[in-house]
């Protein structure tokens, strides 16, 4: 089957041909090429279930950014412990996700190091994630901020993983002058706190988790929502019931942005190849394959909270019109100017989903710019094509990570007495400086179902 370059163009690559950084797709994709990422992990945290996840994670996310490769170091033969349906060892785990087992670390590359000691200050960019309680972030390898807590909630690593990932791009892009050399994070308990990493209440242990949801869109956002979910700790991971709904077939670029899609998915419909993803993980799933609008109704037998991932206006401004009672939504930013931004909402809250969502005016015309008109000039596409690509989102998946950690810990919040949020903004050019605004609405008689943890970390 072929594709249209609308349909195969990677979307951060896309970022430096819609900024005029590259003259052609071609020299975007060359830049990117040569962008590479190391991982280090030690024996103790190697054999830790957080500390797993966080290199899990990061690896998963950097393959698709650092295409020159992501190479990992560390004894990873021990048994994989993080709940994922990944293999039976670590090193298993970082294959299949598409790292590069190394045994020696070459110079001048980008190093991440997952957990582990304060280390000498060098001349590169060298961070180390960091995370306790429900808070996660990086930190110069060099910091004397060492938290990286056991008996943290499974989203703080993975939160952790996406804020290096995204320091790590924002370092060879070029983008942040100052990033890899600031501590960098957010809480998950009380987001808003301009020091995420040390301010603020930490948040209980997690006693409850979820136990129904109704997934709306399987692509960047909806796939880093089940990736969150299966970091979580379900005692038997059936009580989870999902019902995945979408109607778009994954293209090649979907593996650019979208974390559980790899190239032998290419061609498969998104709910059918998620819903094996879920499966392996042991969750219990239903799939809808039918378009989200306003004619869509929810049964009284259905899950009742639903987590958006939608991008498009038509399908968000349906979300409080169609039967559920709680919905978290996560939008982010499409351009090669504020891709980096996300914003989270809860309905219901004051505000309705049309006044949120209305009719946007035409975003940027960027068919212009040189890349697109080599396209035009060279024969590859007419102007309709050259249009079409053009007005394809940037996206990057360590934003959408970030988005994901955020949806869920609303739902683990509200289940643990903690408020919603009306609105959570978020730049990961500067995450110290969020726009939160808590959820006037009450929700304290609405019981959304929940299911126990496992017995291992109780």
């Amino acid at each position: 089957m072929s594709y249209s370059p609308a349909e195969t163009l990677h979307r951060l690559v896309k970022e430096a041909v819609d900024s005029g950084q590259a003259e052609s797709v071609q020299a975007a994709e060359a830049l990117f090429r040569g962008y590479r990422l190391a991982l280090s992990i030690d024996a103790g945290a190697a054999c830790s279930p957080t500390h797993q996840t966080a290199l899990l994670t990061a690896v998963n996310l950097a393959r698709r950014v650092f295409l020159g490769g992501v190479d990992v170091i560390g004894p990873l033969e021990t048994p994989l412990l993080a709940p994922l349906p990944l293999g039976a060892t670590l090193a298993e785990g970082v294959t299949r996700l598409g790292g590069r087992v190394a045994s020696t670390m070459k110079t001048g590359i980008p190093l991440i190091r997952i957990g582990g000691a304060r280390a000498e200050r060098g001349a590169g960019f060298d961070v180390r994630t960091v995370w306790r309680s429900w808070r996660g972030g990086v930190v110069p390898a060099y910091a004397d901020l060492t938290d990286n807590d056991e008996d943290a909630m499974p989203l703080a690593p993975m939160l952790a993983a996406a804020f290096a990932v995204s320091e790590a791009f924002f370092h060879v892009r070029g983008g942040a002058p100052v990033a890899g050399r600031r501590p960098l994070g957010l809480s998950l308990w009380a987001p808003g706190s301009p020091d995420g990493l040390t301010e603020g209440e930490e948040g209980p242990p997690l006693e409850r988790l979820p136990a129904a949801l109704w997934l709306i869109g399987l692509g960047h956002l909806g796939q880093a929502y089940l990736w969150a979910l299966g970091l979580l700790p379900y005692a038997d991971p059936s009580s989870l019931h999902l019902v995945l709904q979408d109607m778009d077939v994954i293209t090649p670029s979907t593996e650019s942005t979208s974390i559980l899609t790899e190239a032998s998915l290419v061609g498969r419909m998104k709910t059918r190849a998620m819903g094996d993803w879920a499966d392996r993980r042991g969750f219990s799933t239903r799939l809808v394959e039918r378009y989200f609008d306003a004619g869509f109704r929810r049964r009284d037998d259905e899950p009742a909270v639903a987590l958006c991932g939608l991008d498009n206006g038509l399908g968000r401004r349906a979300l409080d019109k169609v039967g559920f009672d709680l919905v978290v939504e996560a939008g982010l930013g499409r351009g090669h100017r504020d891709f980096h931004t996300l914003r989270v909402h809860t309905l219901p809250s004051s505000r309705s989903a049309d006044q949120l969502w209305p009719v946007a005016p035409q975003g940027e015309d960027l068919s212009g710019q040189v890349g697109y008109r080599k396209l035009l000039a060279d024969g590859v596409l007419d102007q309709c094509g050259v249009t079409l690509l053009a007005g394809k989102a940037v996206g990057a998946p360590f934003v959408g990570a970030v988005a994901a950690c955020l949806v869920i810990s609303e739902l683990l919040r509200l289940l643990h007495g903690g408020p919603l949020h009306h609105v959570i903004d978020v730049n990961l050019m500067s995450p110290g400086h969020q726009q939160v605004v808590v959820n006037g609405q009450d929700f304290s008689g609405f019981n959304p179902g929940y299911t126990a943890l496992s017995e291992a970390v109780r």
